[in-house]
């Protein structure tokens, strides 16, 4: 994971003074690219110990089309705990966009209009099966009309996927990375989901392109990051998953190996 490394370097030496809507403030950059094959290895950060059970319990509470902390217990992380309202309600966030994005259809006899829903997931699924040379394999969760309704709009908020040579590729652009805390999680989602995608297409997970919009580091995360730096990567993990469909995958389908990483380094959340 030098590529990550070198990311957080070239921000911490170029990057400008700026302020934030959290009040924090960081050191910023703006749009930053990485690349992690996956066929080196399951990118999961080693020089800090991410939660790779985190990791899988969000996508699939994603997956599920969820906005509500509670939704399922057995699947519950506290990621979402801070933005969640009392009843545990986010608003219609990734999982929503991802399973449920709103569509009217006329009724050609009443003139009235009826709200359905488009489950882009199942769709890009079908578009890769069926038409892999498509430049349309696209999943959004920017829903210009809803952002007011949502806890947080979406950071990550955009990925397609490109098919070449029985490779499954993605690109995901983040409008907003917190480079400390969220890009190694966010890594190893999309990673994660390409291998989930890749799965149930019968291809092999490829070349994950992270493009960043707003790179920054927040500054009580300095002393974290620069201590970070000073470890060396170690040896990739790699990840098995059960022969089951995307959509019934449970937590325990998910085995993580060999994984060895650098102890924990405790960065605070700015909500």
């Amino acid at each position: 994971m030098q590529q990550y490394l070198d990311l957080v370097k070239n921000i911490l030496e170029n990057g400008e003074r700026r302020l934030d809507r959290t009040g924090t403030g960081t050191i910023s950059l703006f749009g930053m690219q990485t690349k992690y094959d996956l066929r080196e290895g399951f990118p999961l950060l080693t020089t800090k110990k991410v939660l790779f059970s985190s990791v899988v319990r969000e996508l699939l509470w994603f997956l599920k089309g969820s906005t509500n902390i509670n939704d399922d217990l057995t699947q519950h992380t506290p990621i979402w705990d801070a933005w969640a309202d009392k009843n545990g309600e986010l608003g219609p966030i990734y999982g929503y966009q991802w399973r449920n994005w709103a569509k009217y259809t006329e009724d050609q006899n009443t003139g009235l209009y009826k709200k359905e829903s488009i489950d882009q997931i199942q769709n890009v699924i079908d578009q890769i099966k069926q038409n892999p040379d498509s430049r349309r394999l696209i999943v959004s969760a920017w829903n210009v009309s809803d952002i007011d309704k949502m806890a947080l709009p979406p950071c990550h908020l955009l990925f397609q996927f490109y098919v070449i040579n029985g490779r499954l590729d993605c690109q995901l652009y983040q409008r907003s990375a917190d480079v400390a805390l969220g890009v190694p999680f966010n890594i190893a989602s999309y990673a994660l989901l390409m291998m989930m995608i890749s799965k149930e297409c019968n291809l092999t997970p490829g070349i994950f392109t992270h493009t960043l919009g707003d790179a920054h580091i927040y500054s009580d995360h300095m002393d974290g990051i620069v201590k970070q730096l000073a470890r060396s990567p170690r040896p990739l993990p790699s990840v098995e998953i059960a022969n089951k469909s995307i959509f019934k995958l449970t937590y325990d389908d998910f085995k993580l190996h060999n994984y060895d990483p650098h102890p924990f380094i405790k960065f605070p959340i700015s909500v």
